[in-house]
């Protein structure tokens, strides 16, 4: 029996309105993660985290086995208590760091022998480790360890990959301790090769998981190609599990994946953006470190409501961008969470409400005529 509940509330087309419930709230759907890398969502207190609109967050196994360390999490109370954070916590299975951070030393049919980015000390992460550390982190969903395959990959390349993982993610189905309100999800690979993504899911759902994601995406295939890849991986899912794009996106990689059927999301997108001065609005990016920001007056966007457009203008945020304020990644992180979490808001009405097709037509009008200093 499945540790999670998930509801489908409303279909529009291929997208899905939903719940996901956990033992620490329930998450509506589809739904935005924010990353908080090292138990802390950068730039953001977990009270102004929660006052964006976000339920759930996501944290990663690979950082925090190195640093702090899980026993010293655990032996604290466990992430939520650590970093006070109440509500549901994705975890990541460390998999994909290992592979872009660390130095590698091999892969094999066991395991990941690595070097950790920090102070080169040897380690190494297998399904049941990476299990243990998420179960010691206290995660409300746990990704299955897999790896995630390099782009660009020949066929054969791809195929042993995401044939791994899925040995993987029965290993991970096995070590994972199942109780109420707590689940794990399978990550589907096969990189751009439509009949591996389908022997994926296939095999996923041969094992049995509480949702499923889909991995290796948003890794340089372009947008095209990745949207050809959900809207065919997509639907092979469960209807009754939440579905998981890894790693995604730009405002317009949401909607577009949302209209193929996805549920969830995370990326470092609305955060990092805010930390190098580019704020999200309706009407596309705005560069505040651009000098003619530095007489304006206007807020970002006169229709957020979020502690950015409410109570400054750009020519002070354009200020504290120019002056390496630390103010600045707040207000502006503050902000694009609070636009993506808004944009998600309004996918779920506009689905509810069946006018979906309506909405992504506005939405993509409202993007094409670009950032409201041009008009």
């Amino acid at each position: 029996m499945s540790g999670l509940g998930f509801e489908l509330l409303a279909t529009d087309g291929a997208a899905r309105r939903g719940r996901l419930h956990t033992g620490r709230g329930t998450i509506d759907t589809p739904a935005f993660m924010p990353v908080g890398t090292a138990a802390t969502v950068k730039a953001m207190a977990p009270d102004a985290v929660a006052a964006t609109g976000t339920r759930i967050i996501l944290a990663n196994t690979y950082h925090l086995m190195l640093r702090p360390g899980a026993e010293i999490i655990e032996r604290l109370g466990g992430l939520h208590k650590f970093m006070n954070w109440p509500g549901p916590i994705l975890t990541d299975s460390g998999g994909f760091q290992v592979m872009s951070l660390a130095k590698l030393g091999n892969i094999g049919e066991d395991g990941v022998v690595f070097q950790s980015h920090i102070d080169g000390s040897r380690h190494q992460l297998t399904a049941e480790k990476s299990l243990r550390i998420q179960r010691a982190l206290g995660a409300d969903i746990s990704m299955a360890f897999d790896e995630c395959t390099p782009f660009p990959a020949k066929k054969d390349d791809a195929a042993r990959s995401m044939r791994l993982s899925m040995r993987w993610a029965e290993r991970s189905k096995a070590a994972f301790e199942e109780r109420p309100g707590f689940g794990l999800f399978g990550i589907n690979q096969g990189g751009v090769y439509e009949d591996l993504r389908a022997e994926s899911a296939d095999a996923l759902k041969a094992i049995g998981f509480d949702g499923y994601a889909l991995g290796g995406l948003a890794v340089g295939e372009g947008r095209e190609t990745m949207f050809g890849i959900l809207g065919v991986a997509a639907p092979l899912f469960p209807a009754g599990r939440p579905r998981y794009l890894m790693g995604v996106g730009k405002p317009e990689d949401l909607v577009g994946a949302v209209e193929r059927g996805i549920d969830m999301f995370d990326c470092v997108m609305p955060t990092r953006s805010g930390r190098t001065g580019q704020a999200f609005t309706r009407f596309g990016p705005v560069n505040l470190r651009n000098a003619r920001h530095a007489a304006d007056p206007r807020p970002l966007d006169e229709a957020c409501a979020c502690p950015a457009c409410r109570n400054h203008g750009r020519a002070y945020l354009n200020h504290l961008v120019q002056a390496k304020e630390i103010l600045a990644s707040m207000l502006l992180t503050w902000h694009n969470l609070h636009y993506y979490q808004d944009l998600m808001a309004a996918m779920r009405r506009a689905i509810a409400e069946g006018t979906f097709a309506a909405f992504t037509a506005a939405f993509a009008e409202q993007q094409a005529a670009g950032d409201i200093e041009e008009r």
